[in-house]
């Protein structure tokens, strides 16, 4: 468990499937940590979103938009 007391969850890219701190993959496997099992069911959205808006950064960044 972490340092605060409270479960925190993971998304593993391995299996495609959400898992707790009891049991889950190796660090190079999963994104996380997350507060909820809801919240790292959706990872994959949160890093496309997340990788959208860096693009567009970029981009108007170096002047493209």
């Amino acid at each position: 468990m972490s340092s605060s007391g409270a479960e925190r969850y993971y998304w593993c890219l391995s299996h495609q499937r959400v898992e707790s701190e009891a049991d889950m993959c190796a660090g190079r496997d999963r994104l996380g940590p997350y507060d909820s099992a809801s919240e790292a069911e959706q990872a994959l959205t949160t890093v496309q979103k997340r990788n959208e808006a860096w693009d567009a950064e970029d981009e108007r960044w170096e002047g493209k938009h």
